[in-house]
């Protein structure tokens, strides 16, 4: 398969020589070498071998993403997600992800706010500052003044960004399909699905109309809780591209040095943005996705204030019933329910060694779970876990894989500010909630009435279906179909050999009592009976041997 004969690379063929130049400098790109060599020599800029020497093969991909721009950089900070599909190394590398864009010129963000609320900046706001506070990525943030006097902050997404990401998009669906028909061993972590739903994803981030929903959700989700706030959003000011909401008064995370200058009681914080997430998680099954430090904001009184919450995760019925047997088979310390569990978190290879997997898993356990809950170490227990996930082949759902990822990067985050803090002690009153709510009678209740809707269907059908039924078997009409697939060759080859089997033996006793006629003394019936049952039985072993063998099926 030749790369030129894939249209999105095609279409878009500047930008795919560009990626797979960047690529083959960096020594990536070993297997589409290897795939299409004339192709290459005609694309690819040499490989820059002293300038690279010495990096690792995780830097070198780090470094590539970043050179790539801003759909590469996404993509390699949900692969840090994902150390089910790269190596737990990769992953850690790829968690330094980041990039400061250049911002656009003031011209450009008149552009954009015109062309997304229709009015020019000094119509819309009591007052615009055109130099950015910051550039990231995708957009650049810009403080304003509302007519009513609110500060507020105004995201404005960089122009052109949207297009160059659908291109990138494009060829790398393109380059991942094709990376499943060249490596057999790539094909089993079906790339072109994970690609799949990055895009879907990504296109999410690009619309400033979700995070503003994503916001509102938030705020009627910890309305009642005033140790949290999340910024005002103002819909009336605010677009696909554009979004206005409340400036918060306060300092992020990041900035320890100004934690010590206000005297800020840090495992208080700890404790507070924790049990932030936890809530998040646990109750809500709606949590903000991308927990560091610069995204966590110190108000007064200690109060969390949370941004940039464009990228959530999302916590739907199974894969929180997968993720909670996950975690109380943590607790139980039950081997068997945390091997049946890894088996249930995404796709399966068909040649998969359950027994190796739970050799492993009884293992991991007694090295992990040694000690009481709150002395667990939640990062070192899903790291050495997606490892022995990745070793047997199990690629887990994306859910269940953003979880893990966001509970690691939780207690990183709160053990920056305080050494000692343990995650699964805090989290422990939940672990509790998650069994109540297993074993308890709400949900005895609602299986219940499931139940009882189910036997209500089958009860108001049956009367007429046997009904139905008897009147069938009256007229004598009443049917039953049965179908045998691939049935029909056995049955035939047994006929065939019993008959053959019934000839032989027939013929055999004929020969035996010398049944006339006579000939040079033998029965002349019983040695053509015992010829022709030869001769069928040579036909039926020809015929089993030409489709396959006795141990073929059928």
């Amino acid at each position: 398969m030749k790369f030129n004969e894939i249209p999105q690379i095609h279409r878009n063929a500047r930008r795919a020589k560009e990626i797979l130049s960047i690529l083959a400098k960096y020594g990536l790109a070993q297997w589409l070498r290897d795939s299409d060599p004339g192709f290459l020599k005609s694309r690819f800029v040499s490989y820059d071998g002293e300038k690279l020497q010495g990096l690792s093969q995780e830097v070198r991909i780090r470094m590539a993403l970043t050179e790539l721009g801003t759909t590469f950089i996404k993509l390699g900070q949900m692969l840090s997600t994902r150390a089910d599909l790269i190596s737990p190394e990769l992953a850690a590398e790829l968690g330094k992800l980041q990039q400061d864009t250049p911002a656009d010129s003031p011209e450009v963000v008149r552009e954009t706010i015109m062309a997304e609320l229709g009015k020019p900046p000094e119509e819309i706001y009591a007052s615009f500052t055109d130099t950015p506070l910051a550039s990231a990525s995708i957009g650049q943030v810009h403080l304003a003044t509302l007519p009513g006097g609110e500060e507020v902050v105004v995201k404005i997404q960089h122009a052109g960004i949207a297009d160059t990401i659908e291109k990138d998009l494009d060829i790398l669906l393109a380059l991942g399909r094709a990376s499943e028909k060249l490596n057999e061993e790539i094909r089993l972590y079906q790339p072109s699905l994970v690609l799949a739903e990055f895009r879907k994803n990504l296109l999410r981030e690009l619309d400033y109309k979700r995070e503003r929903s994503n916001l509102q959700a938030f705020t009627r989700n910890f309305e009642k809780d005033e140790t949290v706030h999340i910024p005002v959003a103002y819909p009336e000011f605010s677009n696909f591209k554009v979004l206005t909401m409340e400036k918060l008064e306060g300092f992020s995370l990041a900035k320890s040095e100004l934690l010590e200058a206000e005297h800020i009681d840090c495992n208080e914080l700890v404790r507070r943005g924790a049990n932030l997430y936890l809530e998040m998680i646990f109750r809500d099954g709606f949590y903000h996705a991308d927990p560091h430090p610069g995204n966590l904001y110190v108000m007064s009184d200690n109060v969390i204030g949370l941004i940039d919450c464009g990228m959530v995760g999302r916590l739907d019925t199974k894969p929180r019933e997968l993720f909670e047997s996950l975690l109380e088979s943590f607790v139980q310390k039950d081997v068997e329910q945390l091997t049946d569990t890894c088996t249930k978190l995404g796709i399966v290879p068909k040649d998969l060694d359950r027994e190796a997997l739970q050799s492993e898993i009884e293992e991991f356990m007694s090295e992990n779970l040694s000690n009481s809950l709150e002395d667990l170490d939640m990062s070192s227990l899903f790291n050495d876990l997606t490892s022995i996930i990745r070793k047997h082949r199990i690629v887990t759902k994306p859910s269940i894989s953003l979880l893990m990822k966001v509970l690691i990067m939780l207690e990183g985050t709160a053990r920056l500010l305080n050494p000692s803090f343990s995650l699964s002690e805090l989290a422990e009153p939940y672990f509790h909630k998650i069994a109540e709510r297993k074993y308890g009678p709400e949900r005895l209740f609602r299986q219940l009435q499931r139940n009882i809707k189910d036997w209500e269907i089958l009860i108001k059908s049956l009367p007429r279906d046997l009904s139905s039924m008897l009147e069938r078997i009256r007229r004598g009409t009443f049917d039953v179909n049965l179908e045998h697939r691939k049935l029909d060759v056995v049955v035939n080859r047994m006929t065939y050999g019993i008959i053959t089997a019934a000839l032989f033996l027939g013929s055999s006793l004929l020969m035996a009592q010398n049944i006339q006629p006579i000939a040079w003394g033998m029965s002349v019936p019983g040695a053509v009976g015992t010829v022709l049952s030869l001769i069928m039985g040579y036909r039926l072993v020809r015929s089993i041997g030409q489709s396959g063998g006795l141990n073929s099926k059928p």
